[in-house]
């Protein structure tokens, strides 16, 4: 339905319902963020190189993304932790506006 999902710890605006997509990984994913939502770190914890991805309001963790899978035409999956957010029913409070984190 319509709708977005929020940062659970600061109610920030993060990804459109639209964005959601089945990826088969066990937690939500997205392939695109509202503009100015989210920021990216490098993550090499575990012996592994991955983008973290922190609300870009409260520094929240909410999970990682992984580029260049191609399971949707932006070609990004934003694995998100599902306590980490939380769906807000409507329409988004500030900007619809969309982007990619990749330039």
């Amino acid at each position: 339905g319509a709708g977005h999902f929020a940062c659970r710890a600061c109610k920030n605006p993060l990804y459109s319902s639209a964005a959601k997509f089945a990826s088969g990984c066990g937690w939500p994913a997205f392939d695109r963020c509202y503009t100015k939502a989210v920021r990216l770190s490098l993550d090499t914890s575990h012996g592994l190189r991955r983008l973290e991805i922190t609300c870009f309001n409260c520094n929240a963790h909410l999970g990682h993304v992984f580029l260049g899978e191609k399971y949707t035409e932006t070609d990004e999956r934003h694995c998100v932790n599902s306590l980490s957010i939380k769906f807000m029913k409507g329409h988004v409070p500030h900007t619809s506006e969309e982007a990619l984190v990749k330039k």
